[in-house]
C-alpha cells in the first residue's frame, strides 16, 4: 500500500509546479511566503463548485466577488439579487443556504469564518466536505478533504473494486491516510488538482502523474475503469407547460415557492410537471395563446418536456420585468422556454 512519506512529497512537488491559477486561490509559492486564503472566497467557491466544473463557476464567482466582496456585504444582500445571480449554477437551495450561512457568519461571528471544522459544520448549510475543504485551504486546519476529483484518485491509487457510492466510505478512509500536520491546504488543493488535470475521468494522463509508479489501476492496466460504478436506473420523464406572456419589451414572471424544486427562484408561469402530458390549462391570462414548440431539460433526478404557449397581453398577477433582464435572472430551464417562446431572438 502506498504511504505518506513516499506519496506526499511527489505530489507536492508536482503542485508546486502546475497548481491551476483560479481567482479564489492562493497559490503555493504566495502561501510558503505567508500569504493566507480569504476564507470567504474560499467558501464562496467551494459552495459554487458542488455539482459543476470550475470553467462554469468563474464568471459566477468573479460577478458575486464584484458585487459582495466581503461576507458581510453578501449577508446585507437583498435575497432576490443573490438568487438572480445564481441562476444557471443549479441547485438553487445552495443560493438560499448561501445566504443563511454569510448571515450567520456575520451576526454570530462577527463576519469573521470559525476556524476549525467542528465551528465551520454548526454554520447552516455547511456540510462535511465544505467544512474540511475550507479548514484545510483556508486556516491549513488538518482536514481529510475528498471531492469526486480525489474520490477518482483514490479508487485508482488503491484499484478499489468497490463501485460508487458505496464505496464513499473506503476512498475517504484511503484519503484520510495520506492526511499529514503540515501543508493541509496545499495537499487537499493538490489531490484536487491531479485528479481535474492528470487523473481525468476520460482517457488520464497517467505519464505526467507523479504517483502513476505507485498507482495500482495503472499497473492492472485499465486505470479509466476506476472508479468502479453501480448502474444508473432509468430517469423518470415528467411534463408540463410553461407560459411566455409579454407586454412590449416586458414578460411576466412569477416567484416559486422558497421550498421546492428551484424555490424562490423567478420562472416563467407553468403547469404542475406530472408523469402524463398536462392538459393545455392554467394560463396566468387570458390570451390569444399558441404553440411555439417544446424544450426538453435534464434535472439530477427527472427529464423534462416543456410545451412553450406565447401570447400577448397584460395579467396584473405577474411580475412584469424587461427581456434582457429576465434572461439575466431565471434559471436555466425557463431560460430554454422564454428563448422557444420568443422564436430565439432573445
Amino acid at each position: 500500500m502506498p504511504s505518506a512519506s513516499d506519496l506526499r512529497p511527489r505530489l507536492l512537488a508536482w503542485y508546486d509546479a502546475n497548481a491551476r491559477a483560479l481567482p479564489w486561490r492562493v497559490g503555493p509559492a504566495d502561501h510558503a511566503r505567508g500569504l493566507r486564503q480569504d476564507p470567504y472566497k474560499v467558501w464562496l467557491s467551494e459552495v459554487m463548485l458542488q455539482q459543476t466544473t470550475v470553467p462554469h463557476a468563474t464568471p459566477y464567482f468573479l460577478d458575486f466577488t464584484r458585487r459582495w466582496p466581503t461576507v458581510g456585504d453578501l449577508a446585507a444582500a437583498v435575497d432576490g439579487d443573490v438568487m438572480a445571480a445564481w441562476a444557471g449554477l443549479g441547485y438553487y437551495a445552495r443560493a438560499r443556504n448561501l445566504l443563511a450561512c454569510a448571515r450567520a457568519v456575520a451576526k454570530d461571528h462577527g463576519g469573521v469564518f470559525p476556524d476549525t471544522e467542528e465551528g465551520l459544520l454548526a454554520l447552516p448549510g455547511v456540510g462535511a466536505y465544505t467544512a474540511a475543504a475550507v479548514a484545510a485551504i483556508a486556516f491549513d486546519r488538518l482536514a481529510n478533504v475528498v471531492d469526486g476529483n480525489v474520490e477518482r484518485v483514490m479508487a485508482r491509487l488503491h484499484a478499489v473494486q468497490t463501485p460508487l457510492p458505496a464505496a464513499k466510505p473506503e476512498l475517504k478512509a484511503l484519503a484520510a491516510e495520506l492526511v499529514a500536520g503540515e501543508r493541509s491546504g496545499d495537499w487537499a488543493q493538490a489531490l484536487m488538482d491531479l485528479g481535474a488535470t492528470v487523473c481525468r475521468p476520460k482517457q488520464p494522463l497517467c505519464d505526467r502523474c507523479p504517483i502513476a509508479s505507485a498507482c495500482a489501476a495503472r499497473a492492472a492496466g485499465a486505470p479509466e475503469t476506476y472508479p468502479r460504478k453501480t448502474a444508473k436506473a432509468d430517469r423518470p420523464h415528467r411534463s408540463g407547460v410553461a407560459y411566455v406572456l409579454t407586454r412590449g419589451n416586458a414578460v411576466g414572471l412569477v416567484r416559486r415557492p422558497d421550498k421546492g424544486l428551484l424555490g424562490g427562484m423567478l420562472a416563467l408561469p407553468s403547469s404542475d410537471w406530472g408523469a402524463r402530458p398536462p392538459a393545455l390549462a392554467g394560463a396566468p391570462a387570458r390570451a390569444d395563446w399558441r404553440s411555439a414548440g417544446s424544450i426538453e431539460h435534464v434535472f439530477t433526478h427527472f427529464a423534462l418536456t416543456l410545451e412553450v404557449m406565447r401570447a400577448e397581453g397584460p395579467a396584473e398577477s405577474l411580475i412584469w420585468t424587461p427581456i434582457d433582464e429576465a434572461a439575466r435572472s431565471l434559471p436555466s430551464v425557463f431560460l430554454k422556454a422564454l428563448r422557444q417562446g420568443l422564436n430565439g431572438l432573445l
